[in-house]
């Protein structure tokens, strides 16, 4: 069943030839005909390219439906891990659902699924369109469209057959990137020393970097470098490890 939305909920044909295009991608991506297509437009309508709303009380964008979105995918993830590992613990289970609704994994998805073919987005350089939250953020508002537009069965099948299982090895994911950060707390706890994390940030709002330092016993050890505050303090643990021989 549909779910009720400030948009129109009739079947709407496309007018134009950018319509069509949409309109076809759309279905491509979710096998099926868009019912409400101001849903999938306003998804990927990135916050550069904003626009008044009706009410003029503030500037339209996919940012809302990103926000739902999010919770979409966090809530059919986890579902999705609760019942392939019933054996495994919460820490676990919320590690390996990290890993896989990271900013950078949504990105490198986002990307593989064309999304760059239809954001509509202004003022940004290419060199920072590579490298900005851009696809994974109209990813997360792409599920939030189709949420509202299909409804949470749909949705919840969509996610689970062509995202997580066409996109996503589950025992590569457990297997590979170990989180750095807890490794070197642990090591810091076993040996009685002092390890802390300090944090710089530079650019805009949708488009930063992050700069991460460790320090042990107040020294820097190693720095690293993401665009959110997570990757960069695991890449400055990672190197931290290895400065420090911690496996």
């Amino acid at each position: 069943m549909t779910i009720f939305s400030p948009f129109f909920l009739f079947f709407q044909k496309p007018k134009d030839e950018r319509e069509k295009h949409l309109y076809k991608s759309v279905k491509h991506l979710i096998g099926a005909s868009p019912s409400n297509l101001n849903l999938y437009r306003l998804a990927f309508l990135h916050a550069s390219a904003s626009k008044e709303s009706v009410a003029k009380s503030y500037k339209e964008s996919n940012e809302r439906l990103e926000f739902l979105g999010d919770s979409v995918l966090g809530m059919i993830t986890a579902s999705y891990l609760f019942q392939k590992f019933p054996f495994k613990d919460e820490g676990f289970l919320t590690e390996i659902r990290s890993r896989m609704v990271s900013r950078e994994s949504l990105n490198v998805l986002g990307r593989k699924l064309g999304l760059e073919e239809v954001i509509e987005y202004e003022s940004l350089k290419r060199s920072s369109m590579s490298r900005s939250s851009m696809y994974g953020d109209a990813l997360e508002a792409f599920i939030g469209a189709v949420y509202l537009d299909k409804g949470f069965a749909f949705t919840q099948q969509f996610i689970v057959k062509k995202i997580l299982t066409q996109y996503f090895d589950l025992d590569t994911v457990v297997q590979n990137n170990p989180n750095f950060k807890s490794l070197l707390i642990e090591w810091a706890q076993k040996e009685g020393k002092k390890v802390q994390f300090t944090l710089d940030e530079e650019g805009t709002h949708h488009d930063k970097e992050f700069t991460a330092l460790v320090l042990l016993e107040g020294e820097k050890i190693s720095s690293g470098k993401g665009y959110s505050k997570k990757k960069a303090e695991q890449n400055a643990a990672m190197k931290a490890c290895e400065v420090l021989a911690i496996k």
